[in-house]
């Protein structure tokens, strides 16, 4: 998978792309990340990106030549060297659907995605009408630019990918996945000042451990995200255990 973002401030990535899973899974070619300057595809002598608003009021607004051009030049060289399907193209900002976890598998389905990240009041409207596929906002704030949104989807869909985490099973049992928060995890030492783990993990009793498990995440959700609770099918088994929450 490909992941070209499109910045004002590459440096920001540097740090995110070279640690941790994200450098893994580029290292093991599970994906490949494009970090480019769309400032460098601004015709203006001084390279300039912005312009004052039509119409008056406060800020700048990105202008649609540098976006235009960088997208054309990405399209025209993936078209070149393969056929894979064309790229979706995600512009950051508040006004976008809300970045979930279902969105998340989905976009890490594609081969290639273009990630724009905005900066100033906003962006010229056309750029909006005619090169975006989607709007995606993280949540219900306004940050000073899309970076930060661009690499918190970059991580989500990079450990989705086949290979990039030690345990596939990892990305399959996580909060928000499976429609219901994680249940707790425990480790060595079993017991660690006077604070002991639960029996059943320790019973390798694994029907009795898998069960334990459903529970907890149900009784977590409740607890904490009863909405989620709404979303999914619940077994006859998991409706009285809510039942018995309550």
């Amino acid at each position: 998978m490909k992941v070209s973002i499109l910045t004002l401030f590459p440096e920001m990535f540097h740090g995110v792309f070279s640690s941790s899973i994200l450098k893994q899974a580029q290292e093991k070619g599970v994906i490949q990340f494009n970090v480019v300057n769309f400032r460098d595809y601004s015709t203006d002598r001084h390279k300039r990106v912005d312009d004052y608003p039509y119409g008056g009021g406060g800020g700048m607004v990105l202008t649609p030549q540098p976006l235009f051009d960088a997208v054309d030049a990405l399209k025209a060289e993936q078209s070149s060297t393969s056929n894979e399907k064309p790229p979706r193209v995600i512009l950051l900002c508040p006004q976008g659907e809300k970045y979930t976890q279902e969105k998340a598998e989905e976009l890490a389905k594609e081969d290639h995605l273009m990630l724009i990240c905005g900066h100033y009041e906003g962006y010229d409207e056309r750029i909006r009408e005619h090169i975006i596929t989607d709007e995606i906002s993280i949540g219900d704030y306004v940050l000073t630019g899309g970076e930060i949104g661009a690499m918190v989807i970059s991580d989500s869909i990079t450990r989705l990918q086949s290979g990039a985490l030690g345990n596939e099973q990892s990305a399959v049992t996580d909060s928000h996945s499976t429609g219901l928060l994680e249940y707790p995890h425990y480790t060595r030492p079993a017991e660690f000042r006077n604070m002991k783990v639960p029996d059943i993990l320790l019973s390798g009793h694994h029907e009795r451990i898998n069960t334990w498990r459903r529970q907890q995440s149900l009784k977590r959700t409740f607890e904490r995200r009863p909405d989620m609770l709404e979303k999914i099918e619940l077994s006859d088994k998991d409706a009285d255990f809510i039942k018995f929450l309550k």
